[in-house]
């Protein structure tokens, strides 16, 4: 049998409910701008009716409603969605990053004319094309030297400027790492939160946007892969391993590298496994700094030991006016002391490696003579040796093309005497050094016999920079380079000597033991003519072409990442705009709930007062 009093108890219920609608309308118009906020809606449900099947009743018929109850408190959130949204946000961190640190890039080749270090480099090879007509004259030695120091100027600033570049992609690498090991962290504090809530019947809306939004940040420096199977173990995975599991969190560390020049890896905390960064801004850093800074740092030491190697050698061999002989132009710095090549390369206080740029062979070749034998040469490669094959049929200019387009890290060429000459070129593996030849072998007698690099072919005669000693398997009499110091174009200078006496610059041959003539001008003329000649390491490239190629790579690079950035940006916005129409706060639309729920707390208030009137008049009006 119901209570008298039943109706206000319905009453009590809907203002009760519509109070909770009009506070819900009131949250959410508050959050309208807070970001990641999704907005919520209260859902009513009839309280459960008396009489209801299975209990024992009155002979009522019917089942008699007992008002409305506020079933829950959701926040409108497509999921599916979602999960787009995030594995979009790391293409779009990852393409965004990459094309602002390409732009700066690009403004550090972009220099005006006049003082880029093409033009200046022109105006270096024209200082000694004048020499070689005026030989005898100061004038022309003088406006070499100064020439000379603005071209290294040039170097120096491009070298100065990458290299700041990378340093500061590592700040930004170590700033993102913190960022990561921070968003791990709140959401993993969230997750035992939200667990605590629901475990109450609850739906902790606010907590969930919270650590929804997190994830998405996160997603934007790292690539991360969500599991929401377990409603009490949200999960965030990276590369396979677990970066969040429910309030556990695992925490990136960083390892400074020598072979790196000091930059950090990421590591996985308290191991020594690397982190597997497959996208998000994070893996943009890593392959900026690790990759196209570096390479582009690589192209500058290239191209500043090509020219210093080349000029000093025919330098050396020439005369100055003042009879001096064998000077070197530019300074070279050795990376090792040892005159062998052999370092200490794991710092156990024992030599254990040979750190060779460059071997000259013994013999004067014939580019053009077939050599009539066969065999196999082995050079390092990037990824493990690579094999360069030649048949009796060839000749040596067919497999010195051979071996520069093999893709070894091994360059072939000639020297002023027709010797065969091998040099390293830049190592794409962080784990090696650049311009350190690391294995030299040959099946056959090219290389031993025919060039007379190598004593003796097969593998008992393979040169190989991992032990002490290893020039020991060179050639007698075959010539040889220690490896330059680390990035040359960051310590390149002019010989004192040269700079000092300008009569020391080297322009002409002394011949059968008699000084230069004062109008021989032949040296000064072969280093003019270095800059149409394809000497580059590694390549076929002039000087010339290698700076068209060094500016046409950049600008290639920054525009593929200017149009993906683009593309991706558009993406993300309609994405978002997709979120924003399902899950975003609409003023107008809270304005037709909040007036909703005001005409039904009204309806449930003057509800409870008409029956408070009947009641009156039931108590107080019964009788009289």
């Amino acid at each position: 049998m119901q209570s008298t009093f039943t109706a206000i108890e319905i009453g009590k219920r809907g203002v009760i409910a519509h109070t909770q609608g009009l506070a819900t309308v009131g949250h959410n118009m508050s959050n309208a701008s807070v970001e990641g906020y999704s907005r919520q809606r209260v859902e009513f449900a009839p309280t459960d009716p008396l009489y209801i099947p299975g209990l024992n009743r009155e002979e009522t018929p019917g089942q008699i409603g007992q008002g409305v109850d506020i079933k829950s408190i959701s926040r409108v959130r497509d999921e599916i969605l979602e999960g787009r949204i995030v594995a979009q946000a790391n293409a779009g961190g990852y393409w965004e990053t990459r094309n602002n640190y390409l732009l700066m890039m690009e403004k550090i080749y972009n220099e005006p004319a006049d003082v880029s270090v093409r033009s200046l480099m022109d105006r270096f090879w024209e200082s000694w094309q004048e020499l070689s007509i005026n030989p005898g004259e100061i004038a022309p030695r003088n406006a070499l030297i100064q020439d000379s120091k603005a071209l290294l100027d040039a170097i120096h600033q491009r070298y100065d400027a990458l290299s700041s570049t990378r340093k500061m992609l590592e700040e930004d690498v170590q700033d993102t790492v913190g960022l990561v090991n921070d968003y791990a962290r709140q959401i993993a504090q969230l997750n035992e939160q939200i667990v605590k809530v629901k475990a109450m019947g609850d739906n902790p809306n606010d907590l969930l946007d919270r650590r929804d939004l997190l994830v998405e940040k996160l997603s934007t420096l790292v690539n991360i892969t969500v599991d929401k199977r377990d409603p009490d173990e949200f999960s965030v995975h990276i590369g396979g391993r677990h970066l969040v599991q429910g309030r556990k969190f695992h925490e990136f560390q960083l390892e400074a590298r020598a072979e790196n020049d000091g930059f950090s890896a990421v590591l996985w905390e308290g191991s020594t496994e690397e982190v597997r960064i497959d996208g998000g801004k994070l893996a943009a850093l890593l392959d900026l700094r690790d990759g196209d800074v570096r390479q582009e740092l690589q192209k500058l030491d290239t191209m500043t030991v090509n020219m210093v190697q080349l000029v000093n050698e025919i330098h050396r061999s020439a005369s100055g006016l003042n009879g001096n002989t064998g000077v070197d132009f530019f300074v070279e710095h050795p990376a090792v002391l040892n005159a062998t090549g052999n370092y200490d390369r794991n710092g156990d206080g024992e030599f254990d490696s040979t750190y060779i740029f460059r071997i000259n062979g013994t013999n004067k070749l014939d580019p053009q003579a077939q050599v009539g034998i066969e065999g196999v040469i082995t050079l390092s490669g990037p990824e493990g040796n690579v094999q360069v094959a030649y048949n009796p049929t060839d000749t040596v200019q067919d497999i010195v093309n051979r071996i520069n387009t093999s893709g070894a890290e091994v360059s072939a060429s000639f020297d002023r005497q027709g010797r065969l000459m091998l040099k390293a070129t830049p190592a794409s593996d962080i784990n090696y050094p650049d311009f350190v030849i690391r294995h030299v072998e040959d099946s056959g007698q090219f290389l031993a016999g025919y060039a007379g690099a190598l004593a003796q072919p097969g593998p008992a005669g393979a040169y190989d920079w991992a032990q002490a000693d290893a020039i020991v398997q060179l050639a007698g009499g075959a010539d040889y380079g220690v490896a330059p110091f680390s990035h040359p174009s960051g310590w390149i200078e002019i010989n004192p000597e040269i700079e000092n006496d300008p009569f020391s610059i080297a322009a002409g041959f002394a011949e059968n033991g008699k000084s230069v003539e004062p109008g021989d001008g032949r040296a000064a003329l072969a280093i003019a003519q270095l800059r149409t000649k394809p000497v580059m390491i590694g390549s076929l490239m002039t000087f010339d072409d290698y700076f068209a190629a060094s500016i046409a790579d950049i600008g290639a690079k920054g525009r593929q990442a200017e149009i993906a950035d683009q593309t991706q940006q558009l993406m993300m916005k309609d994405l978002k705009d997709m979120r924003e129409s399902i899950s975003g706060v609409n003023l107008d639309e809270e304005l037709a709930q909040m007036i909703k729920f005001q005409h039904g707390y009204s309806a449930s208030a003057r509800f409870i007062s008409t029956f408070n009137t009947m009641l009156d008049v039931l108590i107080n009006r019964m009788g009289v």
